[in-house]
């Protein structure tokens, strides 16, 4: 059952929506201007919310995975902020017309992008995510209904009433961008088909798999991140090194982080051991099969562990017979998010590309690039691991989809029906 305050919220933010999409790109852009001006000037309350959701944290016991993705510092926040800067830089993605047809003359057809409307995002830890999702929904014309994890409600609470109250200054209403704050508003959020046009849940699959069937909304999924890096016979060992201790340990618990190294059985064992070495050197745990364990000192690997998101110092490692075997490993225990393979051989590369089943693969770099202010996007609201469009790492394109308009001077379909039919043009114009 809807409650009266979470209905009128859904009522305002579809309210916002409509006046969204009137506003121009130099309005969103001040729009976005005023949210990095309110967030600089509270960044010392944005940091102090933060670290009170840190010590109420760790006295309940959160995860240390979670505990490194709440922490808020000084640094992240301005790198945030600077993410905003980037989006407003970016073209709208709005009003792009990518279809201009004559159907006949003075009949014309065109295929226009348009916001989505209403977004509802639900996600854990990451207070940063209000400002990166905030930000690529105001460009896109959309409006947002933010629930973050009870562990960051104050921080999510500060730094959405920061964003509110730079929006005062602007075109845009500030009801565009709202906060859920308790566990009970998810399942009403659900209900709220009516309003909320896509919801965006970030979390693990059991998760992401009960929104989608417990709502009539559109989900875009973005569960677990079971990347993996393999390492082909044919290789530059330093810098499969390199690029296996980046992707394990530079954000361990970052979902494009890996969580199995796979091995070709003929560069196994002069691999594995400088390899094993340069990551327990970072403090890494180590897994290993049956082959692992015959060359390196490591704890056994069981089945699970193929299957498990550690968001942690911890990597198992099995050793592979063929690139086959590594593409089959991927694609029967992977989540489809992010999967690298080193190699100085072209053509394993392009086979490893063509026919691993993720919506990032990579040859010869970190996992860790899986994201969307790297790709250039500002920000990203998630990175989807589903096959249909948008796929990978969602920024204002993925916010978008499009409507058909279709330009007259009063024709009609009879016209062009029967025997007498007049043919169309069906002529491509200029975009």
């Amino acid at each position: 059952m809807v409650t009266a305050e979470l209905l009128q919220i859904a009522q305002q933010a579809r309210q916002a929506a409509q006046q969204l999409v009137t506003l121009d790109t130099a309005a969103k852009n001040q729009a976005l201007a005023a949210m990095i001006q309110a967030l600089e000037a509270r960044q010392a309350e944005i940091l102090q919310a933060n670290q009170t959701d840190m010590e109420r944290s760790q006295q309940a016991g959160l995860p240390a995975a979670l505990l490194q993705r709440l922490k808020l510092s000084a640094d992240k926040l301005a790198s945030n902020i600077k993410g905003v800067q980037d989006v407003m830089h970016l073209p709208d993605p709005v009003g792009q017309r990518q279809l201009h047809r004559e159907l006949d003359e003075g009949l014309v057809l065109e295929r226009v992008t348009c916001p989505l409307g209403v977004i509802g995002v639900v996600f854990e830890a990451r207070p940063e995510a209000v400002i990166q999702i905030s930000a690529l929904a105001l460009k896109s014309g959309n409006a947002v209904i933010l629930k973050g994890g009870q562990e960051a409600t104050e921080s999510c609470r500060v730094l959405v009433q920061a964003i509110q109250e730079g929006l005062k200054q602007t075109q845009v209403p500030p009801t565009a961008v709202q906060l859920l704050t308790t566990r009970a508003e998810i399942q009403q959020l659900l209900e709220l088909d009516q309003y909320v046009n896509l919801l965006i849940p970030r979390g693990s699959n059991a998760f992401v798999r009960y929104i989608q069937e417990h709502s009539r909304i559109p989900v875009l999924g973005h569960a677990d991140g079971i990347c993996h890096l393999y390492v082909d016979r044919q290789v530059d060992i330093p810098q499969a090194i390199a690029i296996a201790v980046d992707s394990k340990t530079q954000y361990p618990a970052a979902c494009n982080a890996i969580e199995t190294l796979l091995v070709h059985q003929a560069i196994a064992p002069e691999f594995l051991p400088p390899c094993a070495a340069a990551l327990v050197a970072k403090g890494v745990k180590l897994r290993g099969d049956a082959a692992t364990q015959k060359i390196i000192p490591v704890a056994p690997a069981t089945e699970d562990d193929w299957r498990t998101e550690y968001l942690d110092l911890i990597l198992s490692i099995r050793v592979v017979d063929s690139l086959e075997a590594a593409i089959a490993h991927i694609n029967t225990y992977g989540s489809g998010h992010t999967d690298a393979i080193a190699t100085t051989d072209p053509q394993a590369a392009a086979q490893f590309m063509a026919q691993v089943d993720s919506a990032g693969v990579y040859h010869n770099c970190s996992t860790r690039f899986a994201d969307g202010f790297r790709y250039g996007f500002g920000a990203e609201v998630g990175i989807s691991t589903q096959r249909l469009p948008p796929r990978g790492p969602v920024g204002l394109e993925g916010l978008v989809t499009y409507k058909y308009r279709l330009w007259g001077h009063g024709q009609v379909v009879a016209t062009y029906s029967g025997p007498q039919a007049k043919p169309f043009t069906h002529r491509d114009l200029p975009l």
